[in-house]
């Protein structure tokens, strides 16, 4: 993977192969005392049609390169960081080097507070953000910010694949398309665990602490049902702020907690799987119109090739983190039994969702009820 900085489009310098360089003043009054003068106009008309041939760079030829930048806050061995060199990795190959990739990880280029203006700014081309950043352009995407609507990671393809209510809110979601933004894919970084210096089997556990989230209206509404103190925080700020006393805990998963060293400032990780981690696959709509067909191509089929590596390397990194944090010897796994599990869920469900139905959708809201019925 490399890097260009002009912008991605290389032009031509010279005149195309076969236009001969403007004749002089003398060759051109020579010429036209022995030449009819219609042929120095079919001359002109030629070299005008072949000037215009290249003027749609999005559709032309195999010299074309673009650049494409992929930035995200998560460091490389992370779901989201392995998948997205992943995706570079395929990107070029299948535009045989045409689209040169760069990934940024661990907030090197942009971080959680300016990474959405970023992609909007086509300062970068590609990203992955968490639902919950997208909650102030297209509010209806903290669907997946509602607590308890997977209990199984495996159940996530089937759920949210594009033909059901939840699927399409996010991948035909019209307000991102007004905001310049285009869904390649759906990745998983895992289900969220609650992390604290204090054992937490019952909401009551939680009461007057300060629990790191992101900022959706939904988990903030979800922390205080709970009766925790729900407190934003960038992903970057949340070590130093466990360590200096800012936040008491919050919520994320075993691979988010071991690669950054959470559990070395926290006793306790409660198993909860009371949520889900995804990320949105999104690329600025204009960078992408712009590409040519083929290339567009190339670009869908790595987005579907990363989903499906990013599915399979989310569990397994999600595994091995949970057994680095138990081998660590200084965090605690804690095992919520089904009851005390289900006192956190009958809080919050259905209340919360109700409680969005208007933002995230009739549709879906019923979609989820009528799914949550059948699993009892």
């Amino acid at each position: 993977m490399t890097s260009r900085r002009n912008g991605g489009l290389v032009r031509p310098h010279r005149l195309p192969i076969g236009i001969a360089p403007w004749p002089t003043r003398l060759e051109l009054t020579m010429t036209s005392m022995r030449r009819p003068r219609w042929k120095p106009l079919i001359a002109g008309l030629s070299i005008s049609l072949l000037l215009l041939s290249g003027c749609n760079p999005a559709r032309s030829g195999d010299q074309q390169k673009f650049e494409l930048r992929f930035a995200h806050v998560t460091s490389v061995g992370t779901p989201k960081g392995l998948a997205a060199d992943f995706f570079a990795e395929q990107v070029e190959k299948k535009s045989s080097g045409r689209i040169e990739v760069e990934v940024f990880p661990n907030s090197e280029l942009y971080g959680d507070k300016d990474e959405m203006q970023a992609i909007q700014s086509n300062a970068v081309q590609v990203l992955a953000p968490a639902s919950a950043k997208f909650t102030t352009i297209a509010p209806s995407l903290q669907v997946l910010d509602l607590p308890f609507i997977f209990d199984d990671p495996d159940e996530i393809p089937e759920v949210a694949s594009p033909d059901t209510e939840i699927g399409k809110a996010i991948y035909a979601n019209p307000d991102l398309e007004e905001n310049g933004l285009k869904v390649l894919g759906l990745w998983d970084s895992g289900m969220k665990q609650i992390h604290s210096n204090n054992k937490t089997l019952k909401p009551e556990d939680m009461r007057g602490k300060k629990y790191r989230i992101q900022p959706s209206d939904v988990l903030r509404t979800q922390f205080e049902t709970w009766g925790g103190i729900p407190t934003p925080l960038a992903f970057a700020e949340v070590y130093s702020g466990l360590q200096q006393g800012l936040i008491d805990g919050g919520e994320n998963t075993y691979s988010n907690i071991q690669s950054q060293n959470m559990h070395t400032v926290q006793k306790y990780v409660t198993e909860l799987d009371h949520g889900y981690i995804g990320y949105i696959l999104t690329v600025n709509k204009r960078w992408y119109d712009e590409l040519p067909d083929d290339l567009q191509t190339a670009v869908d089929e790595a987005a579907d090739e990363a989903s499906e590596f990013n599915r399979k390397e989310a569990q397994k990194v999600n595994e091995e983190s949970k057994k680095t944090i138990e081998e660590s010897g200084g965090t605690e796994i804690v095992i919520p039994s089904k009851e005390e599990r289900q006192a956190f869920k009958d809080m919050v469900v259905p209340s919360e969702y109700e409680k969005y139905r208007d933002v995230i959708g009739p549709e879906v809201v019923d979609e989820l009820l009528e799914r949550n019925e059948k699993r009892g």
